[in-house]
């Protein structure tokens, strides 16, 4: 357990991080194996082929000591959010899946997904989106939500979470508290929601609010200010946030994720070391910092000197890991031998199936 960590280890286990190149980098490679990194996140970029993916995946798990499954991660959402080439199953947008409106396909969807990622070896999926499409100016967003209706997005989105994680993968649920009503893509500019707390109860919160009571394993922060909530900080750095109301009150006890620390809507107006030390002291329990290596090598060392002259941020990220680790523990990665049982007639099924609704 986690208070067995040297303070390196302990706040590693809280860094889940990118990488260029098609293999492992050797300073990453020596981070996980002695436990100062606690997953890898890839990317389009990291994936030519299945068999590099598989191939990667295998070299993460080997190098992560045995009592520390690492997080290994995708963003496979569906439609233009995918990054893993044929065969693996290609899915459309979730709008369009959404507007079927049918449950029971999409928890099929998600157990299918799940499959097909888990012979790979990941073991974890961000996704679901549980952001509301209510605003069709949005840059980032639009068609990767399920519907423009609270209650189906919250319905049709638990369908894929349960699904996939009934085949072994872990969900996360993003952008929380909603990102669907942005003009602005926090990947570039920090945006501002506007509305009062109650708009926000009503509209933007019920998918996650679901989300939680279906068992949802992960959740992910957005790098969002919400007036109607607390106006001086992005949901990411705010504990009125993400521990007051996403804990407290909507009773989440699963991982929080942030968003991507080397996001602009962060990145340009902070340093990585203040954003991780804050994400974590506001609720965050899993940094993500998606590219750079000296950057997660930065964060790492800002959240051990903060824990070295503060106990109260120690216990937090005692907590964050303990947490983190237990839900890896629950979801390891199973990598099958080789990658040759992805795309298999399951998923053509499931394909030609969706392909012939839409039509």
């Amino acid at each position: 357990m986690p208070h067995a960590l040297s303070l390196p280890q302990l706040c590693g286990q809280l860094l889940v991080v990118g990488f260029s190149g098609t293999s492992l980098p050797p300073a990453l490679e020596t981070a996980l194996r002695a436990g100062r990194m606690g997953g890898v996140i890839v990317f389009k970029r990291n994936l030519p082929t299945l068999e590099v993916a598989h191939a990667l995946n295998c070299a993460a798990l080997g190098a992560a000591a045995a009592d520390l499954p690492p997080f290994i991660a995708v963003d496979q959402e569906g439609g233009r959010v995918g990054r893993l080439p044929p065969p693996f199953l290609k899915l459309p947008a979730m709008k369009k899946l959404g507007a079927l409106g049918d449950e029971s396909l999409l928890r099929r969807v998600g157990s299918v997904l799940g499959s097909e990622l888990q012979k790979l070896g990941y073991n974890l999926d961000f996704a679901p989106v549980l952001d509301v499409d209510s605003n069709p100016d949005n840059p980032v967003i639009g068609d990767r939500a399920f519907s423009a209706d609270p209650a189906e997005v919250a319905r049709l989105a638990s369908a894929l979470l349960e699904g996939l994680q009934a085949a072994g993968v872990m969900a996360c649920g993003k952008h929380f508290p909603g990102h669907g009503d942005t003009h602005l893509d926090s990947h570039l500019e920090l945006p501002f929601v506007r509305h009062p707390e109650a708009r926000l109860r009503a509209v933007e919160l019920p998918p996650f609010h679901q989300a939680v009571n279906r068992g949802v394993a992960t959740l992910m922060t957005a790098h969002v200010v919400y007036d109607g909530l607390d106006a001086d900080r992005p949901a990411t750095l705010s504990p009125r946030i993400s521990t007051e109301l996403l804990r407290g009150e909507l009773g989440f006890e699963g991982v929080l994720f942030s968003d991507d620390l080397e996001m602009r809507a962060l990145a340009d107006r902070m340093s990585v070391e203040e954003s991780a030390v804050g994400a974590i002291r506001a609720g965050c329990d899993a940094l993500l910092v998606c590219s750079d290596l000296a950057l997660a090598e930065r964060a790492h060392a800002a959240l051990v000197r903060e824990a070295e002259r503060d106990a109260d941020f120690r216990a937090r990220c005692t907590q964050a890991a303990t947490r983190g680790l237990a839900t890896r523990r629950r979801f390891p990665p199973r990598p099958d031998a080789d990658a040759s049982g992805v795309g298999g007639r399951e998923a053509r099924e499931l394909e030609a199936e969706i392909a012939s609704r839409l039509a």
